[in-house]
């Protein structure tokens, strides 16, 4: 394998590590066109979408080359990409070679979560209550509020683990969790319902894809922003389904 292949190798494992975790694209363009530079490449181009990466360039003496890769997975760790981001810091001011390089961009992707599902859970709670509280609700509201919100953690995570597609189980998440904050101030637990639902649905809310598609957009990074809006839209409207839903059903 030339040294063309292993530069286009690594460049293109960091571009999808940071594009999966939740980097704006005018960012993974940048880190690639950085990091193919300091490897002596010419010509370098990089064009990246939410779904895929672009990249290519030419070895001095050789032709261009050029290779592209799918990006199917969404998720959210931004210390993935503070890692990658480091990595390719290290890279272009000399620090590290292409192979150790590629070690350490392996190791990233396949780090684990750092955190437990447990402790996941229990902070969209502690989230999903100090919401309510801000937004108006009162202390009686904030247990509620807590189990409702981890409910819906809970049911997002697994739902989406067998159904596969984000939008179905952001819909029963939403349903779930709804349904969870009528049920409890019903049965007396609570009493201001609209706040205690608005808690519930705090786990789902798009906020790091709503951000992307707002820089993508203002960097001039057209279909990136209208495409990751359009995420967060359809997020949006599978939240707001599955809770009116609930209220259509139960109130």
């Amino acid at each position: 394998m030339g040294k063309s292949d292993k530069v286009m190798d690594i460049c293109l494992l960091a571009g999808e590590i940071m594009l999966t975790y939740g980097a704006e694209t005018y960012r993974v363009e940048e880190t690639l066109e950085r990091m193919a530079k300091a490897a002596k490449m010419k010509n370098v181009h990089c064009f990246a979408t939410t779904t895929g990466i672009f990249l290519s360039f030419e070895e001095e003496g050789k032709d261009d080359h050029m290779q592209m890769v799918r990006v199917d997975d969404r998720l959210q760790d931004l210390n993935k990409v503070t890692e990658v981001n480091q990595v390719s810091r290290e890279f272009v001011n000399g620090q590290l070679d292409v192979e150790t390089a590629e070690v350490k961009l392996i190791e990233i992707a396949k780090a684990p979560v750092p955190y437990p599902l447990w402790l996941i859970h229990l902070s969209a709670g502690i989230a999903g209550s100090g919401f309510s509280f801000l937004f108006g609700g009162d202390w009686p509201d904030l247990l509620p509020a807590f189990i409702a919100a981890i409910l819906t953690s809970v049911t997002v995570v697994e739902f989406e683990r067998y159904l596969k597609v984000r939008f179905a189980a952001e819909f029963m998440a939403a349903f779930i969790g709804g349904t969870a904050a009528i049920a409890l101030v019903f049965f007396g637990v609570g009493d201001n319902i609209n706040q205690i639902v608005i808690g519930s649905l705090m786990p789902l809310v798009p906020g790091v894809p709503l951000t992307n598609a707002v820089r993508d957009l203002m960097s001039g990074d057209l279909v990136a922003g209208v495409s990751r809006g359009s995420e967060a839209l359809l997020t949006s409207l599978s939240i707001a389904s599955g809770v009116a839903f609930a209220i259509s059903l139960f109130l």
